[in-house]
């Protein structure tokens, strides 16, 4: 049964982050470059509406990252310090990607398009640090 709980956690993880990280570059390389080419009242409108339809999946992949990722860490301990090193590093970024991810879907930010450029940027930095310290296992 433990082996099916981790499966699961390792699951909820890896879509909680396809869905933050995914909905950032999309956001950065998709939906901002669409949204320069309407009218102001055309785009704040369409960037409310986004905002809005992206909250409940923000927050969902936020608290499922928190959950399984605390899993993780609880279920995996007594690492060498390279690793923790590592791991601390990816919270920090971890911690950037959620409070940008915070920031678009509950206020409407001019500048939303450098956001998410930093955010996915973060994001694919710490998907990177994960892969090494997924093989230091």
């Amino acid at each position: 049964m433990f082996d099916v709980l981790g499966i699961v956690m390792r699951w909820l993880h890896i879509a909680s982050v396809v869905t933050l990280i995914g909905g950032m570059l999309y956001g950065w390389l998709v939906m901002v470059p669409a949204l320069a080419g309407l009218a102001a009242v055309e785009r704040e409108k369409l960037a409310a509406t986004a905002a809005a339809r992206w909250r409940p999946l923000i927050f969902t992949a936020i608290a499922a990252l928190l959950v399984s990722g605390s899993f993780t860490l609880a279920t995996h301990p007594g690492h060498h310090t390279a690793y923790y090193i590592a791991l601390s590093i990816k919270l920090l970024l971890v911690a950037h990607v959620f409070a940008v991810g915070i920031v678009l879907v509950t206020k409407n930010p001019e500048h939303r398009g450098r956001l998410m450029a930093g955010a996915a940027i973060s994001g694919l930095i710490i998907i990177a640090i994960s892969a090494y310290l997924r093989q230091t296992f």
